[in-house]
């Protein structure tokens, strides 16, 4: 019965939890359609979370794009033919799968601490209680900002970092193996739909949203000083990436099912 019983409060802990998230996620959501909205504090998250960032995740795109032509050329080597394909597949890649997902879990690692850290601290030292006793709304004031500006930074990135890692291919492409410029840079255009790229905006909006979620939520809900922070932050950055991951399997079959 021991057994049973510790299952039975793991299990009944989830649904708390998950509860408590929801209760959350919903009364956030409320809050970004109704007035009052702090433009000024949108705009800082959005240089926080957009402007700041675009150098890791341009770093990243570019080496990405470039070890997977590396990669395609050696796997394409073995089939007749195959080369003329590292054009088609690269910018495919890049578009649906790679660039969302390699910017999310950047942003996550980066954004998501930071507002876990940020948020938590103002909790641990009461801050956002005087929020509440100077009648501003902390959802208002820390939680709506973060979710628009994550909605609004993250496919500014990954449209970015599309751009970047296609480069970064072709430099490969063309430097080191011997590719046509125009060629190459002909095949991409020629493969690319606006249905690849959107699709990948579109997942890319979910992820900055479930991560600034994330970070808001733990924050929100520390306790312990100091270390209650810091296991904010790590919860933060963990439930962030399992989700993009998660949704990323979810979006992509329903965007491409077809």
């Amino acid at each position: 019965m021991q057994f049973l019983a510790s299952i039975g409060r793991v299990f009944i802990g989830f649904l708390a939890a998950a509860g408590r998230l929801i209760i959350f996620t919903g009364t956030a959501l409320s809050h970004c359609v109704r007035p009052p909205i702090y433009p000024r504090l949108i705009g800082r998250q959005l240089v926080d979370i957009g402007y700041y960032s675009l150098p890791v995740v341009g770093l990243t795109a570019i080496f990405i794009g470039m070890v997977l032509t590396l990669q395609l050329h050696t796997g394409f080597n073995r089939i007749t033919g195959g080369e003329s394909a590292i054009a088609q597949v690269v910018v495919l890649g890049m578009t649906r799968e790679l660039g969302p997902v390699i910017a999310g879990l950047i942003v996550a690692g980066r954004i998501g601490a930071a507002i876990a850290a940020e948020i938590g601290t103002m909790r641990v030292t009461d801050q956002i209680d005087a929020l509440s006793t100077l009648s501003t709304n902390p959802f208002k004031y820390l939680v709506v900002p973060r979710i628009l500006a994550g909605l609004v930074a993250l496919p500014a990135l990954v449209l970015t970092a599309d751009i970047i890692g296609v480069f970064g291919g072709f430099i490969v492409a063309t430097y080191k193996f011997g590719f046509n410029p125009a060629s190459y840079l002909q095949n991409t255009a020629n493969f690319l739909h606006a249905d690849d790229v959107i699709s990948g905006l579109i997942k890319s909006s979910v992820f900055g949203f479930l991560i600034a979620l994330m970070g808001c939520y733990h924050g929100y809900h520390s306790r312990g000083g100091a270390q209650g922070v810091g296991a904010a932050t790590t919860y933060a950055v963990v439930s962030a990436s399992v989700l993009i991951l998660m949704f990323d399997y979810i979006l992509s079959a329903l965007l491409f099912s077809s």
